[in-house]
């Protein structure tokens, strides 16, 4: 049975460049190495992990998460253009003018990239795992922490080269575990934090059928994009849905 719950928003068009870097990583590219006694640390309560003022981007201290800076607002030209994304699943960029429904929205289905894309721009936190490798307790721990949550979704992603993959806007963090504590550390730092991503304050609330039916979602698309799809990074239409287009906290980018 899908289950369903809600989604929102549209966004300005933009020319857009992105930075990246991986928490955990050093200016080489290796993993940081831990000095000392060789005992692992505890794992740091969940309140180290609420955005404020003084701490905007939590996730800075999750390691494993990488950051990249896109550009807020790029819209397809029109709903069922393609996105040649660079990354797997791609977690900003360009996206379809209508977003997916992300009110704990529980997907059985792979859904249609661009849809999802434009959740993330809502401050939705997006969990896809690998249908093959998370099964039984496993995506039943991950249907838990995501069914009926407002600004969060969980849908299978075909092929997905580890089990579980955490989007947020700008943010991804790839685990092997549902059970790994960064799960939850990722969607306190990140889901609808007003410092991480452009639209604070979009709805997540479904269209409805003509735009985004989360009784019947447009479905995952595996053919690659193709010659007239839009860049990850490239240019797209203005909204016309009157939506907040800038975070004041974050700026244009």
């Amino acid at each position: 049975m899908m289950r369903w719950f809600a989604a929102a928003a549209a966004g300005l068009v933009l020319l857009a460049g992105c930075t990246s870097r991986t928490n955990g990583e050093s200016d080489s590219g290796s993993a940081r190495q831990e000095q000392g006694s060789g005992q692992e640390d505890p794992p740091p309560t969940l309140s180290r992990f609420e955005p404020s003022e003084d701490n905007r981007d939590p996730s800075e201290a999750i390691q494993g998460v990488e950051v990249v800076d896109y550009e807020q607002g790029l819209h397809t030209l029109s709903p069922d253009q393609r996105v040649a994304y660079d990354r797997t699943p791609p977690f900003g960029g360009a996206h379809a003018p209508v977003w997916a429904d992300c009110q704990g929205t529980v997907y059985d289905e792979p859904v249609r990239t661009e849809h999802m894309v434009h959740s993330l721009e809502h401050g939705t936190v997006w969990i896809a795992y690998n249908a093959d490798q998370v099964t039984g307790a496993d995506l039943e721990e991950l249907v838990e922490k995501a069914e009926g949550e407002p600004y969060l979704m969980l849908s299978p992603w075909p092929d997905l080269d580890q089990p579980i993959s955490l989007q947020s806007w700008g943010h991804q963090l790839k685990v092997t575990d549902a059970a790994d504590p960064r799960v939850d550390q990722f969607i306190q730092a990140l889901r609808r934090n007003q410092y991480a991503y452009p639209e604070v304050g979009a709805s997540c609330d479904a269209l409805g059928p003509g735009q985004f039916d989360p009784n019947n979602p447009p479905p995952f698309d595996p053919t690659p994009p193709g010659p007239g799809a839009v860049p990850e990074q490239g240019v797209g239409r203005p909204a016309e849905s009157g939506e907040q287009l800038t975070n004041p906290q974050r700026g244009n980018g």
